[in-house]
């Protein structure tokens, strides 16, 4: 694959971003891509390695290695055609995914991995720009009608496949656009939503319908969905916040990320303060801003904190810090333990690890966080004595990750089976719940994740479904 000599003759040369001092500016992507020469001599670096470890590096199994030696023969049609083989999304997954499949790449091994996520970017936004991305609309219909609750990348890679296999599908989501997490989730300088727009005006010609401002369980029972279609999925996500359980988190001033997140993603999308903000105008301006949380929504958080002018960013975490550089012989092909400095991060944050908070200062409103070093001992957090601190804090935003999905309106009327972390039960053979017209995949299912195991599990779930349906399925799993 490639060229045979490739990665002996270049190094690594990924895309570059514009300055810091230009990015806070706006809230649009700021990444550089590279012209399609570059672009086809970084695919020439893929080695022919006889094992491809990014296969099973990527959650999707991308056949990474053969779309990288048709891009660096500048087959770009050909290449688009091979990554859609087994991602709906690549132009998603090309922006937020953080790439385990460079991490499992062998040239990794010497810290120079092929730049897959930034060519798997090239070629889907080159198909867009050329005209080659279309719907691809079914011969035949089904007859048959499906319902999927939720309509972030799990709910729409199984919509998008299930209406290619001929069968009516209705995708129903809570909020008032369309797109999940992806939607109101991810920042618009990490992935502007023009993106998710294209797709869901190719998905509707293929003929999928979708409903927003349609919360299942609430606005419309789940008993209707299951009156008025033959086959329901759950793809509503794992949104049950972790909660912040010290004295004082009930102050003014502290927030949950989504929230925060939510509304400048509405702001930018034309919203006016009152729609984009119900419950009260919510904004990082010229406040002194805590992210509790070390994951990728602090570092989103971070981002946002800057781009709307906060005083300080402080980021903590309760782990330790990672090391520099992973054990390349413990870790290797797997995804690494090891420090990670997001875009948001070289903005400007100050970040602390190993930090326990104790309690939230203030009267009504939030003017501190006290908080004590932590060591790890044996797995045990063991508090340091006399390392007592206090941050001063107008805004403290809470990005500890999600405990699974909410069970209040649509789990509560589904009456499926959970697993043993409140998750919805169902394995990843079949996707069905303890009810046999029910499904279920993605966060829902496997508790939170990355987008493109969203993407998987939608696309693997669909093939369950069809089967069900049909009593065999030729969709690719």
């Amino acid at each position: 694959m490639g060229k045979e000599t490739g990665f002996l003759e270049l190094d690594r040369q990924d895309r570059s971003y514009a300055d810091p001092a230009e990015r806070l500016t706006h809230y649009k992507e700021f990444v550089i891509p590279h012209g399609d020469g570059a672009l086809q001599a970084q695919a020439s670096r893929c080695m022919n390695c006889g094992i491809p470890y990014c296969h099973n590096g990527c959650p999707v199994n991308n056949l990474i290695p053969d779309w990288n030696h048709l891009t660096y023969e500048g087959a770009w049609r050909a290449a688009l055609d091979t990554l859609h083989s087994t991602n709906n999304f690549p132009e998603f997954t090309g922006r937020i995914c953080p790439a385990p499949c460079e991490a499992s790449c062998t040239l990794n091994i010497q810290d120079q991995p092929v730049t897959i996520k930034s060519i798997e970017c090239a070629i889907v936004d080159k198909g867009w720009k050329e005209g080659w991305i279309n719907p691809e609309v079914p011969e035949k219909r089904s007859g048959k009608t499906v319902a999927v609750v939720g309509s972030g990348p799990a709910g729409m890679a199984c919509a998008q496949q299930l209406a290619r296999a001929g069968h009516s599908v209705t995708v129903f989501e809570k909020n008032d656009r369309i797109g999940g997490l992806l939607r109101y989730g991810i920042p618009d300088f990490k992935m502007e939503k023009h993106l998710i727009n294209r797709r869901l005006v190719q998905m509707e010609a293929e003929g999928v319908q979708f409903r927003a401002s349609t919360e299942v369980g609430v606005t419309i029972a789940l008993a209707s969905l299951k009156e008025n279609f033959d086959i329901v999925v759950l793809a509503g996500g794992a949104e049950e916040p972790r909660k912040l359980d010290i004295p004082g988190a009930e102050l003014n001033g502290v927030r949950l990320a989504m929230e925060f997140l939510t509304q400048q993603n509405k702001r930018n999308a034309g919203d006016d303060e009152l729609r984009a903000a119900p419950r009260g105008s919510l904004t990082a301006t010229g406040k002194h801003v805590i992210v509790i949380g070390g994951g990728d929504t602090g570092s989103d958080c971070v981002g946002t904190s800057n781009r709307q002018g906060a005083a300080s960013v402080t980021q903590l975490e309760i782990m330790p810090k990672p090391p520099e550089k992973e054990d390349k012989a413990l870790s290797w092909p797997n995804w690494p333990l090891k420090l990670r400095t997001s875009s948001s991060h070289e903005e400007g944050v100050a970040r602390d690890w190993a930090v326990l908070t104790k309690r939230v200062t203030g009267d009504d409103d939030v003017t501190g966080l006290e908080c004590v070093r932590v060591e790890w001992q044996g797995g045990r957090m063991v508090e340091v004595e006399g390392s007592e601190f206090t941050l001063k804090a107008d805004l403290i935003l809470l990005a500890m990750g999600f405990t699974g999905p909410r069970k209040q309106g649509l789990l509560d009327q589904a009456g499926v089976a959970l697993d043993g972390r409140g998750n919805v039960a169902a394995n990843t053979d079949d996707y069905a719940t303890s009810d046999p017209q029910i499904f279920a995949c993605g966060d829902m299912r496997r508790g939170q994740s990355l987008v493109v195991w969203a993407i998987r599990e939608g696309r693997q779930a669909a093939r369950a479904v069809d089967a069900a349906l049909m009593g065999v399925s030729q969709l690719p799993r």
